[in-house]
């Protein structure tokens, strides 16, 4: 278990500042994650990497010469949000673009897709790459929808190696993309990982068995067997991975391949070597030349107790990537010739934007509004301040909900963006602001302190809101149903969910619809909303009988069977927790 830290929700926070302060020659911090402290070539491609804190060496370790330009940390186990990426591509980029590189997780998906279309519409061109190398989750048929896991490494290093060598964006993502196409990995592990705060893991493994074909958020294996030995392990890792072949590999003898056995968190160095040991007697049995391999932890999952294999397939064109020097906090390959830090007005620039709210706009005048927007405003904060303690008061219950089939974070994502929300309109509500503008900030907040999935969807939810009540008449209830459609629709737009896929959007669309018709048989909004709020919990309910189709519990889709969607589930209990906030400010005459 996570022994050291102080308050849970600052730990990622906490353990990136100690990370910048013990590698100052080699990273510096900026608002979102960390940039190399060295100068790059002005040109140069700018490959920024990212995902959720937890699994250090990725991603922050990666960052340096000849490895990442910058890497975008969320909080644990939970995507940066869009925002966060912008910024730290905006603080890696020279002139040459950006490539965007991420395991290939939902929330992941989201926010460096929007961070791309953002940073391209100003002006910088960016592109997107989501690895997909983890043989378990996903069928070779459905190879698209693999998580990305210890495989990140060779993708996030030959693509760096291809910008360093001066090669253009859209042939660096080409290169990455070739890289991910012929990379394979497979994992086991004897425990499941405890969060920060928490008491007990995120899944366990009956004594004397071991998971197979797990995640690294938390998730539980894909099946169960005995316990092996050392090389028995070996014998399952090296058979699953070669195995399956990629595009144009007819056999494994002759071939040279990056190896990578990872640790996930607490298998020891010395036990990964005795693995390793017959890993690699297997491979050369089969006619494999490892290249350059490597053993240790390189893509972890705090504590967890377990290990994985990762080949990627080289040709003549990734080997030489792969084999390139680097120089990173966690990961150094050959000499590199140390550039120049970078000192002086770049980097107290970048340190002084550091301290500004984690939205930018937090703390900025705002927009002139009416009374009656005023007045909706502050009915609005009221609902915000009942959403936060509603969270607060279930987030353990949502835990343990979404550990059934997820990875377990689904309670503390919601308390962090709940409360950034929160934070955010009251502000926002102390300086004058209209409805609009309180519930754009509040979903900005949102999306920025949780990532994640349900960082990015309660964004778009309480932006649509926002740009349905704006800032000058008083609200009605038809308006407020409206808005919640907008909200339906574009949640649906975002995370690519319908009706039936075990999401929030089985909630959210028979929310909308009850809403929409109570409003327009004329019914005042408080009771038009409590019409809803019953069609929302059983809605969620009824979420316990589907089988995922979307996100991360869709490998463990019948894990999930009984249990309801805790995205739905949470969705449910906020929308008859704010029924009661409801004043005749938003009411329909």
């Amino acid at each position: 278990m996570t022994r050291l830290s102080n308050d849970p929700a600052a730990f990622a926070d906490e353990a990136l500042e100690g990370f910048v302060a013990a590698h100052p020659r080699r990273v510096r911090q900026v608002p979102g994650g960390v940039v190399r402290a060295t100068r790059t070539a002005p040109g140069q491609v700018a490959v920024v990497v990212g995902g959720g804190s937890g699994h250090y060496p990725a991603f922050s370790g990666l960052v340096g010469q000849g490895l990442a330009h910058g890497a975008a940390v969320g909080n644990v186990f939970a995507s940066p949000s869009a925002h966060q990426v912008r910024r730290v591509a905006r603080a890696a980029e020279t002139g040459g673009g950006v490539l965007l590189a991420y395991g290939n997780y939902a929330g992941d998906v989201l926010h460096f897709g929007q961070a791309a279309e953002q940073l391209t519409a100003e002006g910088i061109p960016a592109r997107t790459l989501g690895v997909t190398d983890d043989m378990s989750s996903a069928s070779p048929d459905e190879a698209h929808k693999r998580r990305g896991v210890a495989g990140d490494l060779v993708v996030f290093k030959t693509a760096a190696a291809a910008a360093e060598a001066g090669h253009p964006l859209d042939e660096v993502t080409r290169i990455a993309e070739l890289a991910n196409s012929r990379t394979r990995s497979f994992g086991v592990a004897f425990s499941g990982c405890t969060l920060p705060g928490a008491d007990h893991p995120l899944f366990t493994v009956p004594e004397g068995r071991m998971a197979v074909g797990l995640g690294i958020h938390g998730e539980p294996g894909m099946g169960e067997r005995p316990v092996p030995s050392a090389d028995e392990a070996a014998e399952l890792l090296v058979s699953t991975v070669l195995g399956e072949l990629p595009q144009g590999v007819t056999s494994p003898c002759g071939q040279r391949a990056a190896v990578i056995l990872n640790g996930l968190g607490s298998v020891k160095y010395e036990e990964l070597f005795v693995v390793y040991r017959r890993v690699a007697q297997l491979l050369d049995e089969a006619g494999v030349q490892a290249v350059d391999p490597e053993v240790g932890e390189l893509v972890t999952s705090f504590d967890m107790a377990g290990v994985s294999l990762t080949l990627c397939w080289l040709t003549d064109e990734l080997e030489p990537l792969w084999t390139a020097p680097a120089d990173a906090p966690a990961y150094r390959k050959g000499t590199v010739d140390a550039a120049d830090l970078i000192t002086g007005d770049t980097a107290a620039g970048t340190a002084d934007e550091a301290v500004a709210p984690a939205t930018g706009t937090c703390d900025e005048a705002v927009p002139p509004a009416t009374d009656a927007s005023r007045e909706a405003a502050r009915t609005a904060l009221a609902a915000l301040r009942v959403l936060k303690d509603t969270v607060d008061d279930h987030a353990d219950e949502l835990g343990r909900i979404d550990a059934v089939a997820g990875d377990g974070d689904h309670g503390i994502g919601m308390q962090r963006g709940s409360t950034g929300a929160y934070e955010a309109a009251a502000r926002a509500e102390a300086l004058g602001a209209g409805a609009e503008t309180l519930l754009h900030r509040a979903a900005d907040a949102w999306a920025d302190r949780a990532g994640g999935t349900s960082g990015a969807l309660w964004g778009v939810i309480l932006r649509a809101l926002g740009s349905a009540l704006g800032d000058t008449d008083r609200p009605t209830a038809p308006v407020v149903a409206a808005g919640v459609s907008e909200a339906a629709a574009g949640v649906m737009r975002l995370g690519k969910a319908e009706v039936g896929d075990k999401t929030m959007v089985d909630v959210l669309v028979p929310f909308s619809y009850a809403l929409t018709a109570a409003t327009e048989a004329g019914r005042p909004l408080a009771t038009a909303w409590d019409t809803a709020a019953h069609s929302a919990s059983a809605a969620a309910e009824a979420t316990a009988d589907l089988l995922p189709r979307m996100g991360r519990a869709r490998p463990h889709a019948e894990k999930s069977l009984g249990t309801p969607d805790a995205g739905a589930h949470s969705l449910a209990l906020i929308v008859r927790a704010v029924h009661g906030v409801f004043a005749p400010t938003l009411e329909n005459h």
